[in-house]
């Protein structure tokens, strides 16, 4: 039985997760839960997963919240960002499923390794952010990081079973990780300056948050997950790469120095990894529908479009200069994705906006904590001066 923390449980992520638990109740147990003001929903999970601690950011969230569930006499409701790290931290919990997104999920991830817990990961910005002090603290305090993301996911399984065979990671070529295409695939360059944000939202394959739905459109969120994988996996920057593969049955891909590429294939899920994490290294079964290859005749796969996602190549140019940089686009990306997504800015700004954040900041080569959050705090700033100076311009 592992004892779990699910922070972000009333998100998309969450709600895959607590379906995982309730689908294997003897394997797991949820120790704490944790999200932002979501009330009705949190408290629907408290009454069915009787964790003892429940979080919530907002305050007088947390207040309705102690008051519907007071029948509940072992149920501790905690709030504020103080809240979510005595979720992530409490001692009954043996791995903690880190599924609230951007720069919020920083603090609660660093303090749930110190604290010795493993991690299963969605939050792909936390590695963008700051890896080296993330994978540092992952090797001093002797813990496991479960990527969660169906691509990283299965970058894990492959390596997982290189090594379990022959130990020879040395042997790795370069990863490939595939992308959707997103919502944008066939759509001319010259139409995207009209693109509306219900249209970038509609994600042909995957039902996910606005924001990665939005990341996933400019296919940015692609290029957070290279700057993820380059930490994860500890390789360079020139052997990972990304192609289109719209079907999404091929999650990722591992070539090898002889030629030999594995590659994980299944349903479109997030059950599916979410469950691999939860239960590593063990598996077991899923309710989610088997594939038939039978059915799929043909795998499709084809080159990124530079021109069309410039937003790839920003990622992979912050990942070069490194340092505060790559914090310093995904920063500026949540700030500016909701300006698009509140119609103040049009898609193909986007690029052109996170390009002028970055190019006004003085990255920071060898940074600490203090030095991520304070760049953290300057690009969103920054993106909201140029987005407010770009309204009064139109």
């Amino acid at each position: 039985m592992k004892h779990l923390a699910i922070l972000g449980s009333t998100g998309s992520i969450g709600k895959s997760a607590l379906s995982v638990v309730a689908t294997h109740p003897d394997e797991f147990s949820v120790a704490g839960i944790a999200a932002n003001t979501s009330v009705d929903l949190m408290e629907r999970q408290v009454r069915k997963f009787r964790p003892g601690r429940a979080a919530l950011c907002d305050k007088v969230a947390a207040d309705e919240l102690r008051r519907r569930i007071r029948d509940l006499k072992s149920v501790e409701v905690v709030s504020g960002p103080e809240g979510v790290l005595a979720i992530s931290t409490m001692d009954e919990v043996d791995l903690v499923l880190e599924g609230i997104g951007g720069s919020a999920g920083l603090l609660p991830t660093l303090e749930a390794i110190r604290a010795g817990k493993d991690l299963a990961f969605v939050n792909k910005e936390v590695l963008v952010m700051c890896g080296s002090l993330v994978m540092q603290a992952v090797k001093e305090h002797d813990v496991r990081l479960l990527p969660v993301d169906s691509e990283m996911s299965a970058i894990f399984q492959c390596l997982s079973d290189c090594e379990e065979n022959s130990g020879k990671r040395d042997d790795i070529h370069r990863l490939i990780l595939t992308a959707s295409g997103g919502p944008f695939r066939h759509t001319d360059l010259d139409e995207l300056d009209t693109v509306i944000p219900q249209e970038a939202l509609n994600h042909p394959k995957w039902d996910m948050g606005s924001k990665i739905s939005i990341d996933s459109a400019t296919m940015l969120n692609k290029g957070l997950e290279v700057i993820e994988a380059q930490w994860l996996f500890d390789i360079e920057l020139s052997r990972i790469d990304v192609i289109i593969h719209p079907q999404s049955i091929i999650h990722s891909l591992v070539e090898f120095v002889d030629g030999s590429i594995l590659a994980q294939l299944s349903a479109t899920d997030m059950r599916l990894p979410i469950q691999y994490a939860l239960a590593y290294p063990n598996r077991l079964p899923t309710p989610v529908p088997r594939l038939d290859l039978c059915d799929i005749h043909t795998l499709h796969l084809e080159p990124v479009n530079s021109e069309k996602f410039p937003c790839l190549d920003l990622a992979y140019t912050a990942a070069e200069v490194g340092g505060t940089l790559p914090t310093v686009l995904s920063s500026a990306d949540e700030i500016v994705v909701q300006a698009f997504l509140d119609e103040k800015i049009g898609f193909m700004d986007i690029p052109i906006l996170l390009k002028a954040v970055m190019d006004r900041h003085d990255t920071e080569l060898k940074p600490g904590l203090d030095n991520i959050l304070s760049a953290d705090q300057w690009a969103k700033s920054t993106a909201q001066e140029l987005i407010r100076k770009q309204e009064l311009a139109a």
